[in-house]
């Protein structure tokens, strides 16, 4: 018999409860529980059930009570188990250890005795038991009175301090593995508490996640100032510091370059990423909006994020300003600095959320495969995400409301500058700062910042003229300003003469863009002829730069000839350099640029020049990918002609994919506008050379947009092997992120195509992916006759097709027949030495021995693996090799081992992206949970495979995370878990796979009941 009163209160008999009565009745025994073998008085009693006013029946009714409870003890439980009635009150007698909290104290005192002792190793395991026994709080879900919820919370701080003694621990005894997931539930539950947040730090500094350190210590921070009006304490600020100060070491001893397509440097120190574009050295004038507005930053801080909104006509300083500011908050604001160009009036559609959010998550430093491909899903990451940092995010040149509101945040300490020419009230209560042009004071000021105080002050009539005629637009009077600094022997009339003598605008450029015109026509008459074609060309090209070879392309020029021509441009402001040899234009100089070209040059020379920047590009990400592609492959897929311009190749080096990653925007909007302009051949071809980039960095949204252009150039050239080669790619980022429905509808496109084009190896090869997707939504004897078919045809390459046949067999439970083929598998990628294929052959060999039980050979194999994808840098279904082995370790008895391997194998499902990935490693980390006894993590961990398995409609890891979640609820809820387990067969005898027979087996030893 054992009286359990941590959770709710109950009486256990073998496997059954007793029944206890009323809640009033189970106050008493409650009571005498937790005073056992002690007195409790009639009074004592009377006032816990009736705190307020007992009613006169107080005294009879806790009479009938303890004689209930006498009662029902009498009859089941033997004479040492009494409730005795005594002169003024009860007492209940029986052994304290028959009453769990009473073990529990006596095991937290034995274990805090150890640890007093110094000998952690043996205190650890004692008071994980304690822990592991202690489920909720005391007497949870009955109507306490004074003095047993005083009892609760002094309960609640011993569990409290127990855990945290527990995490102590770990990190003493150097577990900071075992330490984490402890201390993250527990400082999540109690974020008030700074001994919980102190070791949480403590933890993760010591797993070297010095971010995770510092946006623990935000949150702390944040929790602590809103709810107590206090700040942290001394030693959450000395780890604060300590975590800073590593992080500076690490960047200075070893830090990398930040992921994402960057506009801007990333400054070694405490500070996270700057991905601002360069800034002119020479702001001026503005003083009182931005002190204005520094003022109302540091104001609203404290109370959450911070939106402003800088409106304004075209070149008046919008972006200028913003970055100017973003600057200036850096050193409040040390979790970075972001910046996204919305394109909002630029040429083309501006940036979709979807989009931008992929461009913010990854300046942030999230991998692509982390990022979920749902908007509401990115919305709440992106969130989630700023929430826990202190940056200061630029949104530039937004569209409108609707482009920018899926981007602010909800929660945390950011500042969002947002630009726009429209004057956008929806967002933020305050109204937008509507810059205007500049006063004369601070136009006359920029003027000398750029030609020298003498020179204006020699002529100071003309400079007054010389800004009056360029509107007080910052744009305009810095590209004057530039032109008379080239000029030295020009006055400021001459300068004056110069700009009234040009056209007032071109026909088709806005109203708003008039009055600068005249100053960019002044900076770009006098350029020489070369110069000027440079210029108009940057007009014609789309997306968000060029670099100095992409320049060559599009205009023909010899490399070191384009070079000196845009320097000629950076340096009177007609080019923006935004990085060391990356150029971009200003939205309305590219419009200006745009229509000069329209004016001076002819459609034919217009189409030649994006032709060939389009060949340049194509050739040049053929060439960065080589190390990543197969090159038979993209010459069967591809047919490439000569480069029209190889003396331009040289720039680009194999294996480059951080210039992939920098022309990513690029390439998305020039298949683009291959498209669009009559550039079908390149646009499909494009899209399919930057494909494997794509696949292996996540970006699944870019496979989706490019290879959709690319679906509608190839079937308006009606090149059937085009269109046939754009649905197989589309298909594949379709199965990455779970939308098989439409990855078979573009698959049995290909089939097909491929079929009446008399392809054999075409129509095999989709027919093999087709097996593939047949395998992951649970159609297993058709994946398995597809892959059979195609070894004995030997059409095929079998190095692709004998993964895929040995896993289908390994599914059905066909364990010797999967061996035979994965020993094939291996045994033909050592012959051709190829070590991507014996990575994976390793890893398949060792999953099928870890499913086998034989754990000593699987445990070899499978770290194999892992070691030669660390030496060859192959990421591949790392995930499922990470996960094999934290089962293997599982099977072996060696749980802390495996935890650690289950806690990597989720990471890397994370950043592969691959959902069906994602619930098979939850699903076995719930089994090891379990067998750790962690019944509720492994419950919870069940659920989430469940959620994402169903999502993605994947019948397998659906029906395993059932099976899962029926065999915690079999000893509560025996009919809920038959109805799980009902679930879990109907799919596993639909897939026809061995797991069925199991769960057949356990539904037949349990007692049917309504269903």
């Amino acid at each position: 018999m054992e009286i359990r009163v941590i959770g709710g209160l109950a009486v256990r008999l073998g496997g059954t409860s007793l029944a206890l009565g009323t809640p009033k009745q189970q106050l008493v025994l409650a009571m005498l529980a937790l005073h056992v073998d002690r007195l409790v008085t009639m009074d004592e009693l009377v006032d816990e059930l009736w705190p307020e006013d007992p009613p006169r029946s107080a005294v009879p009714n806790v009479r009938t009570y303890a004689a209930n409870l006498r009662r029902s003890l009498n009859s089941v439980v033997d004479e040492r188990v009494a409730v005795v009635r005594e002169q003024g009150g009860y007492r209940l007698v029986v052994d304290e250890n028959r009453i769990d909290l009473h073990r529990l104290a006596a095991g937290w005192r034995d274990a805090r005795n150890l640890a007093d002792r110094g000998r952690p190793a043996e205190a650890a395991p004692l008071l994980a038991e304690v822990i592991e026994a202690w489920p909720g709080p005391l007497l949870a879900g009955l109507p306490l009175g004074p003095h047993l919820m005083a009892r609760r919370e002094a309960v609640e701080r011993d569990r409290q301090l127990a855990v945290e003694l527990l995490g102590e621990l770990r990190l003493r005894t150097d577990r900071a593995d075992l330490a984490l997931p402890l201390l993250r539930a527990h400082a999540s539950r109690h974020p008030l508490r700074e001994p919980a947040q102190v070791l949480l730090m403590r933890a993760l500094i010591r797993s070297d996640d010095l971010s995770g350190a510092l946006a623990v210590y935000q949150a702390a921070h944040d929790a602590l100032a809103q709810q107590l009006g206090v700040p942290p304490g001394p030693e959450l600020e000395r780890l604060r510091r300590a975590a800073l100060d590593a992080r500076r070491t690490r960047r200075r001893t070893g830090g990398g370059r930040a992921v994402g397509g960057s506009t801007g440097s990333h400054p070694d120190g405490d500070r996270g990423a700057n991905w601002l574009p360069r800034v002119v050295t020479d702001f001026v004038g503005r003083r009182e909006v931005v002190d204005r507005m520094l003022d109302e930053i540091a104001a609203g801080d404290e109370a959450g994020p911070v939106v402003r909104v800088i409106d304004g006509m075209a070149g008046c300083g919008k972006t200028t300003l913003a970055v100017h500011l973003a600057k200036r908050l850096a050193d409040r604001f040390p979790g970075g600095q972001l910046f996204i160009d919305l394109g909002g009036h630029a040429q083309g559609a501006p940036v979709h959320p979807a989009s931008a959010l992929v461009t913010l998550l990854r300046q942030l430093g999230l991998s692509a495969g982390r990022i979920p491909g749902d908007l509401p899903e990115r919305i709440e990451m992106w969130r989630r995400e700023i929430a826990l940092r202190k940056v200061v995010v630029v949104l530039d040149n937004a569209a409108d409301s609707a482009q920018v509101e899926p981007l602010l945040p909800i929660a945390g300490r950011a500042v969002v500058l947002v630009t726009s020419r429209r004057r956008l009230l929806a967002l933020t209560e305050r109204p937008p700062v509507s810059l205007s042009v500049l006063s004369e004071p601070d136009a006359l000021a920029l003027l000398r910042a750029l030609v020298g105080e003498r020179r204006v002050e020699a002529d100071p009539d003309g400079a007054s003229e010389v800004v009056h005629i360029c509107g007080g637009l910052p744009l305009a009077i810095r590209l004057a300003g530039t032109r008379l600094a080239h000029r030295p022997a020009w006055s400021m009339s001459d300068m004056v003469r110069r700009l009234a003598g040009k056209p007032a605008f071109l026909p088709r450029l806005q109203a708003e863009a008039r009055t600068v015109v005249e100053a960019f026509a002044a900076s770009y008459e006098p350029l020489g002829d070369l110069a000027k074609r440079v210029f108009r060309s940057f007009g014609l090209a789309a997306g968000n730069h060029l670099d100095t070879a992409m320049v060559g392309a599009l205009t023909g020029l010899p490399l070191d000839q384009a070079a000196e021509l845009v320097d000629e441009l950076v340096d009177r402001h007609l080019v923006e350099e935004i990085a060391d040899g990356r150029y971009r234009l200003h939205d309305l100089m590219r419009q200006y640029a745009y229509e000069l070209s329209l004016q001076a040059d002819s459609a034919p020379a217009r189409k030649a020049a994006v032709e060939g920047l389009l060949d340049h590009l194509l050739h040049s990400v053929v060439v960065a990918s080589a190390s990543i592609e197969e090159k038979r492959l993209v010459d069967l897929h591809l047919r490439l002609k000569a480069p029209l311009r190889p003396d331009l190749l040289p720039a680009r080096l194999p294996g480059d994919l951080e210039w992939l990653e920098e022309q990513r925007l690029n390439l998305a909007a020039l298949v683009r506008q291959a498209t669009r302009e009559g550039h079908e051949a390149l646009a499909w071809r494009l899209a399919r050379a930057a494909w494997r980039f794509f696949y292996m960095r996540s970006y699944f949204d870019d496979i989706s947009a490019t290879h959709g252009e690319g679906l509608v150039a190839a079937r308006r050239t009606r090149d059937r092997h085009a269109v046939a080669l754009m649905h197989n790619y589309l298909a594949s980022a379709c199965v990455r992120t779970g939308a098989y429905q439409e990855a078979s509808a573009h698959l049995h496109e290909v089939v097909s195509i491929r079929a009446k084009l008399g392809d054999v190896e075409g129509t095999d090869r989709a027919r093999v992916n087709l097996g593939v997707l047949y395998w992951l939504t649970g159609r297993i004897r058709e994946s398995l006759d597809i892959n059979q078919a195609a070894v004995r045809a030997n059409a095929l390459d079998s190095l692709p097709v004998l993964p895929n046949l040995g896993l289908t067999l390994r599914f059905l439970g066909r364990y010797d027949e999967s061996m035979a083929v994965h020993r094939l598998h291996l045994f033909v990628a050592r012959i051709r030495g190829d070590q991507f294929h014996m990575c994976n052959a390793l890893g398949h060999l060792g999953g099928v021995r870890y499913r086998l039980g034989q754990n000593a050979q699987a445990e070899r194999l499978l770290r194999a693996s892992l070691a030669l994808r660390d030496r060859t840098g192959n990421g591949y279904a790392r995930a499922e090799i990470l996960s094999d082995l934290a089962g293997t370790y599982r099977q072996l008895g060696r749980h802390a081992e495996a935890l650690r391997h289950h806690d990597a194998a989720i990471e890397a499902a994370a950043d592969s992206g691959e959902r069906h990935v994602q619930a098979e490693a939850r699903n076995e980390l719930a089994v090891t949970l379990r067998v750790v006894g962690r019944q509720e993590e492994s419950a919870a961990m069940f659920r989430q495979a469940l959620d994402i398995a169903t999502r993605i409609a994947h019948p397998y890891e659906q029906a395993r995370a059932l099976s899962g979640i029926a065999e915690h609820l079999a000893n509560t809820e025996p009919e809920e878990a038959r109805r799980y387990r009902q679930r879990a067969l109907a799919i596993f005898d639909w897939m026809d796979v061995p797991e069925k027979d199991e769960i057949r087996r356990l539904l037949a030893e349990t007692v049917s009941g309504p269903t």
